[in-house]
C-alpha cells in the first residue's frame, strides 16, 4: 500500500510530507474568530507564542472543528477494497475509486489476487457474456463485457486492492487513523477477517505517520468513538416508515459499497452466521449455472468475496430516501442496489399507507417505475431499455 498528497493540498512540503505546523498555526489563527474585536486580518499578524497557547489549547480540550478547514486530497494505491469502504463509511470525505466495471482482474507478481480467484473470474466472464447476450440481444459487446465483469468480480475478495483518490479534513483524517488504532488493539485474530483487516490497517496507519499528517492531540479519541462500518445486532433493530425510517436487508458487500456512498443515509453492516452469496438475477432461473455459481462461492469463501451476503441496517430522513431513488432508480446503476432501492420504495409505500400517513400521498409519485417517470426528475439521456425503465431489468 502506498499513499501520497496530490499537489493540490496547501501546506505540502517539497518532499511530499505534510506541513503540520504551518497547517495547525492556521487553525489556531482561526480559532480566535470567535472572540476576537478586530476579525481574521488581526489574528493573522498576531504573535506567533498567543496562536500556539490557542492550538496547544484547542488540541487538549476535544475543541478539533478548527482543524477541519485544512483539506488533504490523497492518493491512495493498492488499498484493500474493504479498507476504501470502511473509511468511505465515514461520513466527512470526497472520494473518486477505480470501478470495477472498467477493471479487469488480472492477478500481478505479489498480488493479493489469488490464483484461484482469478481462475474463477475468467471462468465466469464467458458465462454471463453469453447469458446476457442471449437475453439482450441489442446490447454491443462493450457493454455486455463490462456488464459480465461487473458480475464475475462477485467471486473476487472484498480485500482486492483499488485506487482512489480520497479527501478529507485534518482533523478527520486523524479521527479515522485513531478508530484504526482501537480496532487494531481489539480486533479479534481468532477470526481471520478481523485479523486480515487489522493487519491491513497498520501500513495505511504507518502511511499517514510517514507523511506527517498524524498529531498526537488529534488521535486522542476521548469520546472513544469505533469505525462506523460494522454494526452489531442488527436483526434486533427496529423497522420504522415515517418522516425517518429504519431498514433492515440482506445485501452483498458490492452493493453495500455502492450503498454507503449516498452520504446523507447512514448504514452499518453485519457478518450472517452462515456464509450466503448473491446470486445474480440474470442466471436465478437456471439451476445447473446456479449450483455452478455456489460451488464456485464456496471455493473462495475463506477470502471473504463481495458476492457475500451480510445484513445491512440503513437509516435516514424521507427525503434523503428519494434522493437515493433518483441516483439508484435507473437503467444504468448496478442492478442489486437498483433492486434493493426499489423494494425498499414499495416497502415504505405500504408502511405509510397502512398507517394513513401524511407522505403516502407523496411516496405514490415515485412508485410507478425508474427516475425518469419521476414528476420532479428530467432524464438528459434516454437508455430507450424499457426493462430498465419498469425496473424489471436482470442485469
Amino acid at each position: 500500500m502506498k499513499i501520497e498528497i496530490l499537489n493540490n493540498t496547501p501546506f505540502l512540503k517539497w518532499d511530499g510530507t505534510f506541513n503540520k505546523m504551518e497547517a495547525l498555526l492556521l487553525s489556531g489563527k482561526i480559532a480566535g474568530i470567535c472572540y476576537d474585536k478586530e476579525g481574521f486580518e488581526h489574528l493573522k499578524n498576531e504573535p506567533i507564542t498567543k496562536t500556539e497557547r490557542r492550538i496547544d489549547l484547542t488540541l487538549n480540550n476535544g475543541h478539533h472543528s478548527v482543524y477541519d478547514h485544512i483539506m488533504i486530497s490523497f492518493n491512495m494505491q493498492e488499498i484493500p477494497k474493504i479498507l476504501a469502504m470502511v473509511i468511505n463509511n465515514e461520513h466527512q470525505y470526497t472520494t473518486s475509486e477505480k470501478s470495477a466495471r472498467y477493471t479487469p482482474v488480472i492477478r500481478k507478481e505479489n498480488s493479493d489476487i489469488t490464483e484461484l480467484e482469478e481462475t474463477l473470474y475468467q471462468k465466469w466472464l464467458p458465462i454471463f457474456e453469453n447469458e446476457i447476450k442471449k437475453q439482450y440481444d441489442f446490447m454491443k459487446d462493450p457493454k455486455i463485457h463490462k456488464l459480465a465483469q461487473e458480475n464475475a468480480r462477485y467471486l473476487i475478495s472484498v480485500f482486492t486492492p483499488t485506487h482512489m483518490i480520497y479527501t478529507t479534513s485534518l482533523r478527520q483524517i486523524n479521527y479515522l487513523a485513531s478508530f484504526m488504532i482501537s480496532y487494531i488493539n481489539d480486533a479479534d485474530y481468532q477470526n481471520p477477517f478481523e485479523k486480515k483487516l487489522a493487519l491491513s490497517m497498520i501500513p495505511f496507519v504507518n502511511e499517514l505517520e510517514r507523511l506527517k499528517v498524524l498529531d498526537e492531540g488529534l488521535l486522542k479519541n476521548e469520546k472513544e468513538r469505533k469505525l462506523s462500518l460494522f454494526g452489531k445486532n442488527l436483526d434486533q433493530k427496529d423497522i420504522y416508515y415515517g418522516d425517518i425510517y429504519a431498514t433492515r436487508y440482506q445485501a452483498s458487500l458490492a452493493e453495500y459499497a455502492q450503498a454507503q456512498r449516498h452520504r446523507t443515509l447512514d448504514y452499518q453492516l453485519e457478518f450472517l452466521k452462515e456464509k450466503k452469496f448473491y446470486i445474480p438475477p440474470i442466471i436465478e432461473n437456471k439451476q445447473e449455472i446456479v449450483d455452478n455459481w455456489i460451488k464456485d462461492m464456496n471455493q473462495v469463501k475463506e477470502f471473504t468475496p463481495q458476492g457475500e451476503l451480510v445484513t445491512v441496517y440503513e437509516t435516514g430522513k424521507y427525503e434523503d430516501f428519494l434522493l437515493k431513488c433518483k441516483e439508484r432508480l435507473c437503467s444504468a446503476p448496478q442492478l442489486e442496489i437498483m433492486r434493493q432501492t426499489r423494494d425498499t420504495l414499495l416497502e415504505y409505500k405500504k408502511a405509510l399507507e397502512e398507517k394513513n400517513h401524511p407522505l403516502k400521498e407523496d411516496i405514490e409519485k415515485y412508485s410507478h417505475g425508474a427516475r425518469c417517470t419521476f414528476p420532479d426528475f428530467t432524464c438528459t439521456s434516454d437508455c430507450e431499455f424499457k426493462e430498465g425503465k419498469t425496473l424489471t431489468r436482470k442485469i
